[in-house]
Order: structure tokens, then sequence, then C-alpha cells
């Protein structure tokens, strides 16, 4: 694997020349941030030797270089799932690639289902915390180079970060929820009973991204905020028939003010 990695970074560093201080994920229908991003130097995955093509809907498949409020940062437009059929290796293998090129944080967004009762659809929620329900992907041979065999995940989520991020979100006199999240395989949205589990548990949202990321990201010592859109409810007598095509709706009708949080957090560095 640390092969693969390298010879992606290597890649990469024959068509940038600046290492990015700030990577970050875009979830489903969260894209337009990447228009922000100024000087932009777009690399499709498919160029990128070793990386996985997203093959979802709403994730364009490339990675954006440049300047995001005077930060150099590196954005994932579009991202991986385990329900793809990738390896948990090859989910994970972008922010491996993240911390070669230089990044010290990790800011993760995603579209998930909100089963808090108090949660509506459009809500932002901050990530405290979450329950990972999908394969570790730490599972197997340990790389040294990247982290300790037995990683500590007792603030997998960045308090300080999390603290910036609720001020400029009251700043800006914008709702925000905080909550834990869990992270399932998919690709199937859940039952009202998987929804009931979920609550049960300690969630307040579940979506089907995020915790192998985050967890590959503690390992190598990354520093991370998340945060989710709740496109849809997943609590009885507000469950209703989803598609894809309402998540990423959902999430883009809240993105701009997610993108304006992102946008004032990185001056908060």
């Amino acid at each position: 694997m640390l092969e693969k990695i390298n010879s992606a970074v290597d890649y990469i560093f024959t068509r940038v020349d600046k290492k990015p201080k700030v990577g970050i994920i875009l979830g489903s229908g969260l894209g337009n941030l990447s228009t922000e991003i100024k000087n932009p130097i777009n690399i499709p995955y498919e160029q990128i030797p070793n990386f996985p093509v997203s093959t979802v809907k709403g994730h364009n498949g490339s990675l954006i270089f440049g300047e995001l409020n005077g930060i150099d940062v590196v954005a994932m437009s579009g991202r991986f799932h385990f329900y793809e059929g990738y390896s948990m290796n090859e989910v994970t293998l972008p922010v491996r690639v993240f911390k070669k090129l230089g990044i010290e944080y990790l800011f993760v967004s995603n579209a998930s289902g909100g089963v808090n009762n108090d949660f509506e659809i459009g809500d932002i929620m901050f990530i405290t915390d979450h329950i990972n329900l999908m394969p570790n992907p730490l599972i197997g041979a340990n790389i040294e180079e990247f982290g300790p065999r037995f990683v500590d995940m007792s603030e997998s989520y960045n308090k300080s970060l999390l603290g910036k991020a609720e001020k400029v979100a009251k700043l800006r006199g914008i709702k925000f929820q905080t909550g834990i999240y869990a992270g399932i395989s998919g690709p199937t949205y859940e039952t009202l009973a998987e929804y009931k589990y979920i609550k049960a548990i300690g969630a307040d949202a579940v979506g089907m991204s995020t915790t192998p990321e985050v967890i590959v990201a503690r390992h190598m010592g990354l520093q991370v905020f998340a945060v989710s859109v709740i496109s849809d409810l997943g609590v009885e007598g507000k469950m209703v028939e989803i598609s894809h095509d309402e998540v990423i709706d959902a999430a883009g009708a809240v993105a701009p003010k997610l993108t304006q949080i992102i946008k004032d957090l990185l001056l908060e560095l």
C-alpha cells in the first residue's frame, strides 16, 4: 500500500508545487465549495496512479488544489465509499495521500439521515463523535510510518476546531446542531427498525461514509473537523420514502451556509 501511496504523491507533485495545509472531503451535494477555491489546479482521479474513481452521482471525481480564504487547500470533489465495492484501503487512500502532501487538518462533510427527534431536514450538524459500524480501515498490517498499531480515539473530532466552528456559525447567524454520527456500509437507506437501533445506541445521524476516513486521519495524527447536512429523517412519524436525488438536493440547498462556515473556520486556524 505504501508504494501505491508514494506513487500517487509523486505524480501529484509533478502537477502542483505547493503543500496544502488543509484537506477537504466534499460529500453528496456539497461540491459547490470547490468553486470558491482560487487559482485552482484540477487533477481528475483517473489521472492519478492507484486512485479509485468515484461512481456515485453528486461526486465529480477530482482533486482541486488552490487557495481558500488565503489558505492552501486540497479538496476532494467526490469521495469513495465501501458500498461501491472498494476495499477500506482504497476508500481511505486519499487521506493517506493528503498526509503525504503535507496537510495538518482534515475537514470532512457528508449528507446524512437524522435520527434525533429535534432535527429537521436542512440542519447542519457538527460531529462531536462517531460510532463506526463498518469494517475498521486499520485492519491488516500496520504501517509504522503512518501511526501506531493501536490508535487512541478519545478525541476523534478536534474540540478546538469544533469550538471555532460554533463561534463562526453564531457570528454568521447560522443555525447548527451538534451530535454523534454513525457510519454504516449502505447502499440501502435504513429501515425504520434500523433507524431506531441507531438512535438507541447513541447516534444522532447516520450515513455511509466519514468514519473510515476519520479513523485513518487520526491514525496519522491529523486534526479533524467534520459536519453532516441532515438530508432526510429516520424518525417515526417523519420518515418518508427517500431517493439519492432528494439527498443531493437537500444538501445542495444548505451548501452556501456550510461553505461560509468552512471559509471562516480556515481563518481561525
